[in-house]
């Protein structure tokens, strides 16, 4: 298919090329970037470009390629607008320096194509390809770019997670060794209220760390062993009622349920559960927990955390469990020194059993059911 742009664009392709460099090198980064690294991919991009102009369309392309869904093979990520993504990522480049770029381009092919003596009489739905051609690359360039960014911050919070370890556990091991020699009450309070606050820096770490393992696609470690779940539960319960006395828990289980689970990291997702559920209640009102056999055959086990309080919508129930959220209701006190993964962890740790968490709220109650199947083959 012959286009007049697509020829003029290859005409002039080191003309653009070099306004477009011109551009990037106004962006301010780390280390200055050389002629050679800031033209990185950019030729290769007008190529596709072209080689786009030139491909004929049919009307059911032209409505996919509007609508965002280009061919797989212009997402692959040896394409060069998926190289110069990462390129950029990786040179200090911000994403709205990147889309920059593009419009740079844009505007360099368009100012350079209104004043040539071919754009007279030139057919206008060249212009359009044109853009949409851009627009693929941009589209193709931000997904990539992201998810480098991503993947670097993966990469950063492992890093950071591995490395706090050793000087936390060290301020844990001093500070117990303290405890043994405080003798003078008012030293040791403060030496136990170090010791609260090491413990705390843990489990906000823990929490840390699951999240990043949950966003590089790892997910949540469980072992599973037969064990009496009701009982795992109940001592749960005395160890949170230890930390919040003034909590009033009713606690409903048969004597015993057995099944095959990672007691630990249940027990850890009720405690968010019964947190959260203390922290957004109505003050002076119970949390109700109640464990229970489910299934036609009893082939599953549920737990149900429930707490009366304001009605959360809808739309903001879908959005419970997602990471790095923070309730609207919960007082500034409690919230402090949260990360906001307390739900999130709940539902990774359903999603390791093979289960399922959901909320609903109505009529002033909120519930958390946590659904589980009783053995792997369930």
């Amino acid at each position: 298919m012959h286009s007049g742009l697509a020829d003029f664009i290859e005409g002039h392709r080191a003309r653009i090329v070099d306004e477009a460099i011109l551009f990037a090198r106004t962006i301010e980064v780390g280390s200055p970037l050389d002629d050679v690294e800031l033209r990185d991919h950019l030729p290769q991009i007008l190529s596709t470009i072209v080689e786009d102009l030139r491909t004929r369309q049919t009307p059911a392309e032209e409505i996919a390629k509007a609508e965002g869904r280009c061919p797989s093979d212009v997402s692959d990520e040896r394409s060069p607008a998926a190289t110069h993504a990462l390129h950029r990522a990786r040179s200090g480049f911000s994403i709205s320096d990147l889309v920059a770029e593009y419009r740079a381009m844009r505007a360099a092919v368009l100012r350079a194509w209104a004043q040539s003596p071919e754009a007279i009489g030139a057919a206008p739905a060249d212009i359009t390809r044109f853009n949409e051609a851009i627009d693929e690359a941009v589209a193709v360039s931000v997904k990539y770019y992201a998810e480098e960014v991503d993947r670097w911050r993966a990469i950063f919070l492992g890093v950071l997670g591995h490395d706090l370890r050793t000087p936390l556990t060290a301020i844990m091991l001093t500070s117990e060794h303290l405890s043994r020699m405080a003798m003078d009450a008012p030293v040791a309070k403060a030496v136990q209220r170090l010791i609260s606050s090491g413990e705390r820096m843990s489990q906000l770490l823990d929490r840390l760390l699951v999240y990043n393992r949950a966003r590089m696609g790892i997910g949540f470690d469980v072992q599973r062993t037969q064990v009496d779940l009701a009982q795992a539960c109940r001592e749960e319960i005395g160890v949170l009622l230890q930390s919040m006395p003034e909590a009033r828990v009713e606690f409903r289980a048969p004597p015993a349920l057995e099944g095959m689970f990672d007691a630990e990291t249940i027990r850890e997702a009720l405690s968010n559960l019964v947190v959260n559920a203390w922290k957004y209640g109505r003050d002076g009102t119970g949390i109700g927990v109640e464990l229970r056999e489910a299934g036609e055959a009893g082939e599953a086990v549920e737990i149900v955390v429930s707490n009366y309080g304001e009605p959360i919508p809808r739309e903001l129930l879908e959005l419970m469990f997602e990471p790095l959220r923070r309730g609207a209701m919960a007082s500034d006190e409690l919230e402090r020194g949260s990360l906001g993964l307390g739900l999130f962890i709940v539902s990774q740790i359903a999603k390791a059993h093979a289960g399922t968490v959901q909320a609903d709220s109505e009529d002033g109650t909120t519930r958390f059911t946590l659904r589980l199947p009783r053995s792997p083959a369930a």
